[in-house]
């Protein structure tokens, strides 16, 4: 069994941010970094399975904004390498959550410095520039808003509201740190904030061929393929209703319920089995927890 674990932990590992190798999350020892163990955020992106979802979601979600989308589009090689993105944004996600103090500043002016080189007209002419404070509050909104979706159905449905506020208030640091502002610090500012923003979204053949992009994406391994497929469908599921109909992807309820079955009765448990070694537990051992 334990050469079984290792095995899926490889290949869960091959997915994220540390397979870059950039950060030693483990060093020095006692820094609590931006948040701490104690702090909801490590809470809530300490769950790898409730993550991985939530960061399939966040990405649907972010690519109905025209701006968002375009900066993507023009910027990025996602068609060769969706798997590169993905490892990128979570180093950055982990390293900002559970890197020492000086990892997780430098991550954040890394990607203020890469913001700056990133800007040009959407198809519709409009300019954007991916350090524009409003896009910024955008993609955040839909990342945090995905990540506590997640982890409330597939790690925590009994999370107090005041700590789903808390989460709120604490990660704006993050998004502030960018250049974001009005960052929304609550359920009722992210609802009402997602409600303003709704007019300016669309989806169009760019945002479904990102779709198709992501739903096509490779998995590591043809063993881990029907996995990756029930995590697909779980970051579908967790799209706000009025974004998966634009997207045309909805769950039925039927599906929505097998899909949840699958992950909190099989994949979720057995990632957390398998995961011994993932961010949450190297900062952990950094601040003598483990």
């Amino acid at each position: 069994m334990e050469a079984l674990r290792r095995r899926i932990e490889t290949q869960l590992l091959s997915l994220t941010g540390l397979s870059l190798g950039q950060l030693d999350l483990e060093n020095p020892k006692g820094d609590p970094g931006l948040f701490g163990p104690q702090s909801l955020s490590w809470q809530v992106h300490g769950d790898f399975p409730s993550m991985l979802a939530g960061g399939i979601s966040a990405l649907l979600l972010q690519m109905l904004h025209p701006l968002a989308l375009a900066g993507v589009w023009d910027h990025s090689n996602f068609r060769e390498d969706m798997l590169g993105r993905l490892r990128r944004t979570s180093q950055f996600i982990s390293g900002t959550t559970f890197g020492a103090t000086n990892d997780a500043e430098w991550l954040i002016e890394r990607v203020k410095t890469i913001h700056l080189q990133v800007a040009g007209n959407a198809a519709d002419g409009t300019p954007y520039a991916a350090s524009d404070p409003d896009l910024l509050t955008w993609v955040h909104v839909a990342e945090v808003r995905s990540f506590l979706a997640a982890h409330l159905r597939y790690r925590n449905r009994h999370m107090a509201d005041a700590a789903q506020d808390a989460y709120y208030s604490e990660i704006a640091l993050i998004a502030e740190r960018l250049g974001a502002r009005d960052v929304p610090r609550s359920r009722q500012e992210v609802a009402d904030y997602l409600r303003r923003v709704r007019p300016q979204l669309v989806c169009d053949e760019r945002s479904r061929e990102v779709v198709q992009v992501l739903l096509n994406a490779p998995a590591p391994s043809r063993i881990a393929r029907p996995v990756g497929n029930l995590m697909m469908q779980a970051g579908i599921g967790l799209l706000p209703d009025w974004a998966g109909d634009m997207l045309g992807l909805r769950l039925g309820p039927v599906k929505q319920r097998v899909v949840d079955l699958g992950m909190n009765a099989l994949v979720g448990p057995v990632l957390r089995w398998a995961m011994r070694d993932g961010s949450v537990h190297r900062a952990r051992r950094r601040m003598g927890l483990q």
